[in-house]
């Protein structure tokens, strides 16, 4: 079974701002997101990885080039990892979403909610799950950096623990932290939720 290791991004101004990035570009690591970038890479360095994927926003790619770098290996980019589409809600603070009568939807029924002109976070499911599953399938018993968002990877996670959508909510993905999982087309093992580095690496 091939093992991916699920990579949020590092810390950016939008998020310290408390303001909602979905596709924006030209956000890039903050300080604080540089150093989570150089922390993944003393903890991942020397395990054998074998390629590494990113969304194509900025953030993500930046926090993929120091691993990159150390392993002398390049950075595949998937359009189908980015971050949510949230449409016109990009950009706004998530105090002021907050007061929406929309709010109570995403937080507890998120399958019944369309970002108004974005997606559903039923397509963000999908179109992330479809993408994983083809780099499981290309990747037999490899190991494999995937660098993307908050949502994505908890959606992902919900999908291979056969959680239901409305409930991924519940999981958490801070910046800078690794995910593991184990799957193949049959089965779907989580190893680890949410590892800040520094820890310890073991894969069953």
């Amino acid at each position: 079974m091939p093992t991916l290791l699920l990579i949020r991004h590092g810390e950016n101004d939008y998020l310290t701002k408390n303001k909602l990035p979905g596709r924006i570009p030209g956000i890039h690591l903050n300080r604080r997101g540089q150093e989570q970038a150089a922390e993944l890479t003393r903890t991942l360095t020397g395990l054998p990885i074998k390629a590494i994927y990113s969304s194509p926003l900025e953030r993500a790619i930046e926090t993929a080039e120091p691993l990159a770098k150390s392993l002398g290996l390049g950075i595949q980019l998937l359009p189908d990892l980015t971050d949510t589409d949230v449409g016109n809600w990009a950009g706004h603070s998530w105090k002021m979403l907050g007061r929406t009568r929309f709010w109570k939807i995403i937080q507890q029924a998120p399958s019944q909610f369309q970002f108004p002109g974005g997606e559903t976070f039923v397509q963000a499911q999908e179109r992330v799950v479809n993408t994983l599953d083809a780099l499981a399938a290309s990747h037999a018993d490899e190991l494999v950096a995937v660098v993307f968002h908050a949502d994505p990877i908890k959606l992902a996670v919900a999908h291979y623990l056969g959680l239901p959508l409305d409930r991924f909510q519940r999981l958490s993905s801070y910046t800078g932290s690794v995910t593991i999982l184990k799957i193949d087309n049959h089965t779907a093992k989580l190893l680890a939720l949410n590892l800040i580095p520094p820890f310890p690496f073991e894969i069953e």
